[in-house]
């Protein structure tokens, strides 16, 4: 089994980009692999219930033009789109997305994490829903099969915090400052939203040796 650990942010567009075309690699790779997704967060100062456009908070935050960032989109849309995406900048919305990651971890501990990661991006880049709404999130969580009153409570309660603060440490132990950032059986790490290839590689070079000259018994010679 090979298990790969992703960090991400539910926001970030290259990280959904970089999820499919992992996915693209699992797709024809022969044999088992988990997947875990990590918290990180882009910008955790975003300020709770911020939901302004994202190209109007992306323009003021780094001071472009609106021209230079619709530039900015359009250059991503058409990556996204080669992978299936549909991503939608006119629609999406600003968000914090610390709650979003506590729901994954909610999500994790009922196995249905990787659902959920899918329908939180989906519903952020196309979608234009606001991942910062508790309200909203509980309803994403409902449409994947967790319930929404557990999915509501988790929200209001603060659980799972600490498992999300756990992820960020992580990542700053090994030294990761941006997302996505792949690492199969905590041995090879893949950076960025690379092509299919490089996924399978690291896929590959992650697989356990399997020595054919140790000791094994040959039919019933060395029965008991």
């Amino acid at each position: 089994m090979i298990q790969v650990d992703v960090w991400s942010d539910i926001v970030c567009p290259w990280c959904y980009i970089g999820k499919r075309r992992m996915e693209t690699a699992l797709a024809e790779f022969d044999g088992a692999v988990s997947v875990t997704w990590r918290s990180f967060q882009l910008d955790p100062t975003t300020p709770t219930g911020d939901s302004r456009p994202v190209g109007e908070s992306l323009a003021a935050k780094l001071g472009l033009s609106k021209d230079r960032v619709q530039g900015m989109f359009a250059h991503v849309t058409s990556l996204a789109a080669a992978e299936g995406l549909a991503y939608d900048f006119d629609r999406a919305r600003t968000a914090n997305t610390l709650d979003a990651h506590r729901l994954l971890h909610f999500a994790k501990a009922h196995d249905l994490q990787g659902a959920l990661k899918e329908r939180l991006m989906q519903a952020y880049f196309t979608e234009g829903a606001d991942v910062g709404d508790r309200a909203v999130l509980a309803g994403l969580a409902a449409s994947v099969g967790l319930d929404e009153v557990a999915a509501k409570s988790a929200l209001a309660d603060g659980s799972y915090e600490a498992d999300v603060r756990a992820d960020i440490a992580t990542a700053r132990a090994y030294g990761i400052s941006g997302v996505p950032f792949f690492v199969f059986n905590e041995q090879v790490g893949v950076s960025g939203a690379q092509p299919a290839e490089v996924f399978a590689q690291a896929l590959r070079q992650s697989q356990p040796e399997v020595s054919d000259s140790a000791e094994a018994c040959a039919d019933d010679s060395c029965a008991i």
